[in-house]
């Protein structure tokens, strides 16, 4: 599931946003502990902020993004966003230190894609949105699934009682993962004659 983020040059009021959000999200996880990272383990993956060197790999999640998402999300013709605006996006953007985490796997110390927590607002005030995106080579391991639980508790021990998530009708597999791990569709939806039908989807906490 691909968030609603905008291109790194262009994401400023978005970053301001949600970088308020995450800050309140994770204030019971770091107080008393200033500088402190949030880091969430499961049994095969640590969920931690991105590094600076690991701009590769969101520039890899861009080019495998399906031609059916929207261009602003996608590589243009130009080349942008390139590895060097990226990260500068990992530099400056809160989104990917507190709220949008690198899914780095334990075993290979490979980063795999992110999941995380965004303020979009879509849902009341208080209701994040979850959003994650996986590399193509990792697909079908049930990664995203242990990924999204342990966001899930997160956003619990944070005080969430409910979070949101949205998904395009096609991205059958999001759809599974979101299934998997407690989200239901509602009867919201937003239709693009273009690129489809986005699905709103809600789970309780």
């Amino acid at each position: 599931m691909v968030p609603h983020i905008e291109r790194p040059q262009s994401a400023e009021p978005t970053a301001r946003h949600n970088s308020a959000f995450a800050r309140e999200i994770v204030a019971d996880m770091t107080i008393g502990a200033p500088g402190s990272e949030v880091v969430l383990e499961t049994s095969r993956l640590l969920l931690r902020p991105w590094r600076v060197a690991e701009a590769v790999v969101q520039r890899e999640l861009w080019t495998e993004r399906d031609p059916r998402v929207p261009p602003h999300r996608r590589i243009d013709a130009d080349g942008h966003p390139t590895i060097a605006e990226l990260e500068d996006s990992i530099r400056t953007n809160q989104l990917w230190s507190i709220g949008l985490l690198a899914i780095e796997r334990k075993a290979s110390r490979d980063v795999i894609g992110y999941c995380g927590l965004v303020d979009s607002g879509r849902g009341s005030t208080g209701e994040p949105e979850l959003a994650f995106e996986l590399l193509r080579r990792v697909w079908r391991q049930g990664y995203a699934t242990e990924a999204s639980l342990a966001v899930l508790e997160w956003a619990r021990s944070s005080g969430c009682e409910r979070l949101w998530a949205t998904v395009w009708d096609w991205n059958t597999a999001s759809r599974r993962v979101l299934a998997k791990v407690g989200f239901t569709e509602t009867e919201r939806k937003e239709v693009d004659a273009v690129y489809g039908t986005t699905l709103f989807t809600t789970r309780q906490l």
